[in-house]
């Protein structure tokens, strides 16, 4: 695993320290009978939104959004029913992405990938109990984060 992988990966005690498949690889492997994993980005900076869904549909995932609020990024996952949510802290609204976050695990039990600038011990407090898949702090590779997302998929999918 690259150093890349590792900055917002969370390993559990059985994981193999071992190189994963090519994130392209890897989603076309998860996408099996039911299409590619579907990925909701809730970003509200427009190039960083942009360049995330470019680097996931590239890579084989289908994305939904951006959504820019809270409230938006809500409506969508009732919509779609995303695999998971690629979430910024800092939103385009009163709601943070944290309470948006609260809001999907609670009521769709989808789980996030927190890609955010805001990395400190009190903000990854506030997210624990909605059992984020992982941390990307900002700045971040388009690489790292696919990687990031292939990983939290695999383990989703996992029995």
């Amino acid at each position: 695993m690259t150093p890349e992988q590792r900055a917002g990966h969370f390993a559990s005690p059985s994981e193999p320290d071992q190189n994963p498949p090519p994130p392209a690889e890897e989603a076309r492997r998860m996408e099996g009978k039911q299409g590619p994993p579907r990925v909701l980005v809730v970003e509200d900076d427009f190039l960083i939104a942009m360049q995330t869904e470019v680097a996931l549909t590239t890579a084989g995932f289908e994305v939904v959004g951006p959504a820019t609020t809270a409230e938006e990024a809500v409506a969508l996952a009732r919509e779609t029913q995303p695999a998971l949510a690629v979430m910024d802290i800092r939103l385009a609204s009163t709601r943070d992405g944290i309470d948006a976050a609260r809001q999907l695990y609670q009521d769709f039990a989808i789980r996030c990938i927190f890609a955010t600038a805001h990395d400190d011990a009190h903000t990854r407090g506030r997210a624990e109990p909605y059992a984020p898949l992982g941390w990307l702090p900002k700045p971040y590779t388009m690489a790292s984060l696919v990687a990031v997302v292939a990983e939290a998929v695999a383990v989703l999918r996992r029995p």
